[in-house]
Order: structure tokens, then C-alpha cells, then sequence
């Protein structure tokens, strides 16, 4: 077993301690509570019995107790209170100990010589990007040029335009105007019924 505690071991006994601190004040606070009762009791024996002496004394030391126990729950308020601000100082310092980290990482992320490194980077980027481009462009080009030769074998245009205009007049009753005229006589058909 090691003489030295460790950090977690010196928390962990910090905080046993303020526990069994407030448990002892809260047992101390309880225990006059029954000794207010005591001396409650003894003021009513002391009063039925007609000792005047008694049953003053009594009396004090009921008062005696109600201060004593009055004291003991503002000890265990303080206690409490400044348990508390505490554990707020050392919330506050877990988050500046944090927040100083956080800032040193991002003046790391922020060095001039990152931004160079992404801004080389970039220009071999668009370098590339550029030469795609101009690759793109003659594949585009010469793409063309095959699909021109292609075109000018086959069908001639006369024959495409008959067949444009054969499926436009296919399509023709389903355009928005057949289906209105379609429309208009079936609303005639029925207004004639009537």
C-alpha cells in the first residue's frame, strides 16, 4: 500500500468527510430535539409536583437546548452553504482549466502555417480541376464531332419531322385543351339530359 494518496483518493476522502460532517450535525440537531422533549416533560412533573425551582430550571434549560439547537442548524447551514461554493469554485475552475485548453487548441487550429498548407493544397485542387476541364472540353469536342458523322448517315431530317409531328398529334388529346374540350361536351351532354 502506497504512503502517498492519490488525487482521486484525497477527493474521495474530502468528500467522506464533509458527508459524515453533516451527518454528525444533523445527529447532534436531532439529539436536542429529544432533550427539548426531556425537559418538557420534567417541567410538567415539576409543575405537578409543585417545585417551583424544578420547574424553572427546566424551563432554562429548554431555552439553553432551543439555542444550542438554533446554533447547530445555522453551523449546518453554513456548513452546507459554503460546501456548495465549494464545489461552484471548483466547477468554475474545471471550466476555465477547460476553456484554457480549448483556446490553445484553437490558436493550434488557427496558426498561419495551416492556413499555407490548405492553401497550397487548394491550388493543386483547382490546378487539377482545371486541367479536367479542359480534358472534359475536347471529350466534349470530339464527342461531337463522332456524333455529327453518325447523324449525317441514316434518317434524313424530312423523316424526323414526320415523325415529331405524328407523336405531337398523338399527344395532341391528352394535352390541356383536348382535356377541357373534352370537358365542355361531356358538361353539354349532361346539361342536355336535364
Amino acid at each position: 500500500m502506497s504512503i502517498f494518496k492519490s488525487k482521486a483518493d484525497k477527493e474521495f476522502e474530502k468528500k467522506r468527510l464533509i458527508k459524515k460532517t453533516v451527518f454528525d450535525m444533523n445527529k447532534q440537531i436531532d439529539a436536542l430535539e429529544e432533550q427539548k422533549k426531556i425537559f418538557v416533560q420534567k417541567a410538567v412533573e415539576a409543575r405537578k409536583h409543585g417545585l417551583e425551582a424544578q420547574y424553572n430550571l427546566a424551563i432554562t434549560g429548554y431555552r439553553l437546548t432551543l439555542t444550542q439547537q438554533k446554533r447547530a442548524q445555522e453551523m449546518l447551514l453554513n456548513f452546507e452553504i459554503t460546501s456548495q461554493m465549494k464545489d461552484m469554485t471548483l466547477m468554475t475552475k474545471q471550466f476555465l482549466g477547460g476553456m484554457s485548453v480549448l483556446s490553445k487548441e484553437m490558436a493550434k487550429l488557427a496558426d498561419d502555417k495551416e492556413f499555407l498548407e490548405v492553401q497550397k493544397q487548394f491550388e493543386i485542387a483547382m490546378g487539377k480541376a482545371e486541367k479536367q476541364a479542359e480534358q472534359m472540353d475536347l471529350f466534349m469536342e470530339s464527342s461531337q464531332d463522332s456524333f455529327s458523322s453518325a447523324a449525317g448517315k441514316g434518317i434524313d431530317d424530312s423523316e424526323i419531322k414526320d415523325m415529331i409531328e405524328q407523336q405531337a398529334g398523338m399527344s395532341d388529346e391528352f394535352s390541356d385543351e383536348a382535356i377541357d374540350r373534352e370537358i365542355e361536351e361531356l358538361k353539354k351532354k349532361i346539361e342536355s339530359q336535364n
